[in-house]
């Protein structure tokens, strides 16, 4: 076999995993070296050498990727689980835990534009790694220099290996997450619920769990397109749902949902097609457990998902832990505090009864529930959380950037401590992911990089939606980006 120098000697994670963009950085070879310092890690920390689980999305190239990842793996004489479809990122999560796979590698980009693909790692806890983990892949990789350092098996060989097993990933995970709502409830509610999967590997997996029943699951943009038509990228975000908006007003429907790519994001919309934002969803599926379930457990959010879930923690008596932005942190806090939620401002939330990694549909499934639980709609359930803690809105702009403007940048964003924004004095701000700025009158401000794609993320929370459209007008001006 031809032995390639390696394109790119160095990969490094980003916010959750390594991407780039399809032929240029994510190359059959540059996965082929992930993969081998993946299990470079794995077999240097001295583990029982049991499965590792490999999944894909149905971007394009995912499966044959996740192929070749099957390869080095193999390679190295560890056996392989290698789902026989495209699935989402929580499913193989679930797998990893349910099969006692030593982790789980993922082809998948998530939200990212349909040019990209990537790499996501899983441990055997079915979650994001923690930074020291990333640190010491990102170690093996830069080890490599070329082809020849790579252990592989041919794929017309691979049978021979008696190494390969294929699976259904379902098998395992629809019955955990019946396990972990009153689907016959939901079942029975006659709750009329729309679904856009945005093309991504969520497709089928809500209305399989909701169907023959009085309930009625639609499903739209259901086929796999791996170029995602009609939107910048499969990320459930309200720019991207106009077309889920317009169905569920015009047939009626009580609720609107719509999972990312590879699934491990939700997006909600009222009935009325108004997209509620990822920190209200936060909110009411925090609201969910403590008041409707009546259970107790630490919160863990990042920085960015604003203060509603610790004032709900407060009020019900539990603890509240802020981390950085990613799984990569939130993940290791959820298991050591043994939490019973943890979530993000990208629409991530994970339930330590589960896995402490995001899950969308599972998210969805609690987020009907907890309507057919209280009897009321999504909107009068906001209205019962803001009568608990006071009304919080929230918003954020993505700005795309050339790399070379990275320090102007950062100058111009540190120059909002002493000349505030949208009129109002900084009283304090702190570096623990970007740069956050809480302003004298209530409300705060974050300027951070993506760390997956050239973005300069500014968000925003305030009592009122005519405020965050300041204070992000504001922060955008000082930044000097349209």
């Amino acid at each position: 076999m031809k032995r390639d120098v390696l394109s790119i000697p160095e990969i490094r994670f980003g916010t959750d995993g390594w991407r780039g963009i399809i032929a240029e950085e994510f190359t059959f070879n540059n996965v082929k070296a992930c993969a081998q310092g993946i299990v470079s890690y794995i077999v240097d920390q001295g583990v029982d050498l049991r499965p590792i689980v490999v999944g894909y999305d149905t971007r394009f190239g995912s499966h044959e990727f996740a192929r070749a990842v099957a390869q080095v793996v193999l390679g190295n004489g560890v056996p392989v689980l290698l789902a026989d479809r495209p699935c989402p990122t929580p499913v193989i999560s679930s797998n990893i835990v349910d099969r006692g796979a030593v982790a789980g590698i993922i082809i998948t980009a998530s939200h990212n534009p349909a040019q990209w693909n990537g790499v996501k790692f899983r441990t055997s806890y079915g979650c994001s790694p923690s930074l020291t983990t990333l640190f010491q892949i990102e170690g093996q990789i830069q080890r490599l220099r070329t082809m020849a350092d790579v252990h592989l098996v041919d794929w017309e060989q691979i049978p021979n290996t008696n190494l390969l097993t294929n699976f259904d990933p379902t098998a395992s995970y629809l019955p955990r997450v019946t396990g972990l709502v009153n689907l016959r409830s939901i079942n029975e509610c006659g709750l009329k619920v729309a679904v856009d999967v945005m093309h991504g590997a969520g497709a089928g997996y809500l209305s399989k769990l909701i169907s023959g029943s009085k309930s009625q699951v639609t499903e739209l943009r259901a086929d796999t397109n791996p170029s995602f038509p009609g939107m910048r990228n499969p990320e459930p975000i309200a720019g991207n749902l106009a077309g889920l908006s317009s169905y569920v007003v015009k047939n009626g429907f009580d609720l609107g949902l719509a999972l990312d790519g590879d699934a491990d994001r939700l997006g909600v919309l009222d009935s009325e097609g108004r997209y509620l934002t990822t920190l209200q969803v936060f909110a009411l599926l925090t609201y969910y457990f403590l008041e409707v379930r009546g259970l107790r457990g630490a919160i863990v959010k990042s920085v960015t998902a604003g203060d509603m879930p610790r004032k709900l923690g407060e009020l019900f008596g539990v603890e509240v832990l802020e981390t950085g932005v990613g799984f990569k942190y939130i993940a290791p806090l959820m298991l050591q505090h043994d939490a019973l939620i943890g979530g993000e401002e990208s629409g991530g939330y994970a339930f330590g009864r589960h896995i402490p990694e995001r899950d969308g549909i599972l998210s969805g499934l609690f987020i009907l529930d907890l309507i057919v639980q209280t009897g009321k709609g999504i909107r009068q359930l906001l209205d019962t959380v803001y009568q608990l803690i006071g009304p919080h809105y929230y918003s954020r702009l993505d700005l795309p950037f050339a790399e070379d403007r990275r320090d102007e940048i950062m100058s111009k964003v540190s120059l909002m401590r002493a000349n505030g924004i949208g009129g109002d004095t900084v009283k304090d701000s702190d570096e623990i992911d970007g740069q956050r700025f809480f302003l004298k009158a209530g409300g705060w401000v974050i300027v951070r990089f993506s760390g997956t794609e050239p973005l300069v993320r500014i968000y925003a929370e305030a009592k009122s939606e005519w405020r965050v459209h300041e204070l992000l007008t504001s922060a955008r001006d000082v930044v000097g980006l349209l």
